[in-house]
């Protein structure tokens, strides 16, 4: 992902509002903290594939997408404007978010999956039919950059959404075996790490940390640091009282990830939870310079005094295998064990 295009895009998309249609953009009471249960998604179906942020070079992702849902035992309808290429994103906002509320309006799909992440979702916020989400509620799957779909999503209808691998990603048989727990087999999922040993004489692969013993209960929200707190302060960011926060992310200084976890704390986001869980942020090494932080420091800085169960380490974020969470469901975190466990169906009964 590269965080500093998605930054720019934003001050991008803010200078060219003037000139794009607001005719669906919710009004900022229009936020909601009930949950909204999509439908569930059976064998058989028809999945929509969508992408809303940064366009692809590589052609062969399209194939590996289509297949991907295909082998998983799913009917395939691609966006119209799926492979459309606008400067660095997949089309205009206009047509991305065109291909977001087709498929929601679309009686024949029934769940959407995201290409990619990248940059450019947050720039189609505003164009997005959330009264059409409401009435035709669909599971949403994605990470990275669909942080702000989920975000928005949370904020405007309340829909459960999924951060997980998008359809171009890896669908190794981790990710399979969740996507069938979840969607197909409609399971109360523990999601667990799973430690690897390989030939060393201890377990070092996916080990978590214990920042702060115990257990809590509450909405399981958050996703892409970066993506999440460049929507503070906007109608989309979500209402994180009495929630359980998850975050990840790639790329970064541990100055810049100081710099956000900050942000966290100004907007008071930090204060209002009930429980927190890190997942791992790749290539987050510190710099050349004086004095550095690590991400593990900055971690204690922030979470340790807030007193709430907190744990690091989860298998969340730009990695291979990854949780594939429901955003916006209740779940039970125990982060002496390093477990977040599903507490109620995160469908709606047929």
């Amino acid at each position: 992902m590269n965080k500093r295009t998605f930054l720019k895009s934003i001050g991008l998309f803010a200078a060219t509002g003037p000139f794009l249609s607001f005719d669906m953009a919710p009004s900022a009471n229009a936020a909601v903290s009930t949950s909204l249960l999509p439908k569930a998604l059976l064998r058989g179906q028809t999945v929509g594939i969508i992408s809303p942020s940064a366009a692809t070079a590589d052609r062969m992702e399209f194939t590996y997408a289509k297949e991907a849902m295909e082998a998983l035992g799913l009917k395939v309808k691609l966006g119209v404007n799926f492979k459309n290429r606008f400067g660095h994103l997949a089309g205009t906002d206009e047509e991305r978010a065109a291909d977001f509320n087709a498929m929601f309006a679309d009686p024949e799909v029934k769940a959407i999956i995201c290409l990619r992440g990248g940059s450019g979702a947050a720039r189609i916020l505003p164009l997005i039919n959330y009264e059409q989400v409401k009435a035709n509620p669909k599971p949403l799957l994605g990470y990275s950059d669909i942080t702000a779909l989920h975000c928005a999503l949370q904020s405007q209808t309340g829909l459960i959404s999924f951060h997980g691998p998008n359809g171009s990603g890896s669908w190794n048989s981790f990710h399979v075996n969740q996507f069938q727990q979840l969607f197909y087999d409609q399971k109360l999922v523990t999601f667990k790490n799973e430690v690897g040993k390989g030939d060393d004489l201890v377990a070092k692969g996916n080990r978590i940390q214990t920042l702060k013993a115990g257990t809590s209960e509450g909405r399981l929200l958050g996703g892409n640091l970066t993506v999440l707190t460049a929507l503070s302060g906007t109608i989309y960011y979500p209402d994180f009282q009495d929630s359980i926060l998850f975050i990840e992310d790639v790329g970064e200084d541990p100055y810049r990830i100081d710099r956000m976890m900050s942000t966290l704390k100004l907007n008071g986001t930090l204060d209002k939870i009930k429980g927190f869980v890190f997942g791992q942020c790749s290539e987050c090494k510190p710099g050349a310079g004086y004095g550095a932080f690590t991400v593990d420091q900055i971690m204690d800085q922030y979470i340790i005094p807030l007193g709430i169960p907190a744990y690091s380490g989860a298998m969340i974020g730009h990695i291979s295998r990854q949780f594939i969470l429901p955003v916006g469901a209740k779940v039970r975190l125990n982060a002496s064990a390093g477990t977040l466990t599903l507490l109620e169906n995160v469908f709606k009964s047929a």
